[in-house]
């Protein structure tokens, strides 16, 4: 029987714990998906909300993979995987906590001068400040500084030192951004004498809605920005002049939910979008 490796070993007590881990291979990345979730086939990762939503036996989908099931981390399916992994991650949100990660000497100096004390855990550039509570993620919230909680991997880098204290508002207000300012729209006009909206012609109205669907479809990154702008520009056409119906709105939801939004990111980027452009 060979020896249980160091990694497999370090995870099993991470989970025992009750924190959801995954194993990282080299570059501090996530295992690829395996060939039935790949690009994912497996219709796991648009509708994901939980981790393992996919039931696949194998690591897949990144912070998703992460258990604290002994039964599945010992698995032949995972057994491999962690012969080849090189590092312990672990589900910040799945354990109820939230990582704020600093990336530098000059995050760390902010931290310490901004957020209240936590416990800190060195990292090869700064530190991870760990609080007991979780949130939303969100990368860049300032400079050198990203939040990890929920839909997000952190890399364990032992117990560090201090006591975890209590999600503060101060940190919950890091990805919370300033509203845009709101831009004169011209109205869409009406012809004199009650002739139709220009914009309710079939053919122009959905080859708008069809490009939107296709920008939504087709991102690759920043997901949450390109639902925003396809939403922003069908709306800045078609908003004040009633071209829009149901059917409309639920292709543009459908294909965002599709690329992994959830159906309030949906409304909320609509709702934005519509308090943009003074709707």
């Amino acid at each position: 029987m060979s020896a249980m490796p160091e990694v497999l070993r370090s995870a099993l007590a991470l989970a025992g714990a009750g924190v959801p881990v995954l194993p990282l291979r080299a570059g501090k990345l996530p295992f690829g998906n395996c060939r039935t979730c790949a690009k994912n086939r497996c219709g796991g990762r648009p509708n994901m909300k939980t981790p393992g939503y996919c039931r696949c036996a194998a690591p897949c989908h990144a912070w998703a993979a992460a258990t604290i099931d002994p039964h599945i981390l010992n698995s032949p399916a995972w057994a491999t995987v962690w012969r080849e992994a090189v590092a312990v991650a672990y589900h910040p949100g799945g354990a109820g906590l939230t990582v704020v990660d600093l990336d530098h000497a000059a995050a760390v100096e902010w931290a310490r001068a901004t957020l209240p004390p936590t416990r800190a855990v060195p990292t090869t550039r700064g530190e991870h400040w760990i609080y007991r509570g979780a949130m939303p993620s969100a990368n860049g919230v300032r400079p050198g500084v990203d939040v990890k909680s929920s839909m997000s991997y952190a890399r364990y880098l032992g117990p560090g030192t201090g006591t975890i204290t209590a999600l503060p508002d101060v940190v919950r207000a890091l990805i919370v951004r300033e509203p845009a300012p709101v831009r004169p729209v011209r109205a869409a006009t009406v012809p004199a004498g009650g002739g139709r909206c220009p914009h309710r012609t079939p053919v122009y109205l959905e080859r708008g809605i069809a490009m939107a669907v296709q920008r939504i479809t087709t991102a690759t990154t920043t997901v949450h920005a390109t639902v925003f702008g396809a939403f922003l520009a069908v709306l800045s056409t078609h908003g004040r002049c009633g071209c829009l119906t149901e059917d409309h709105t639920t292709r543009l939801f459908a294909a965002a939910q599709a690329k992994g939004e959830t159906l309030r990111h949906c409304t909320d980027a609509w709702t934005s979008a519509r308090t943009r452009l003074g709707l």
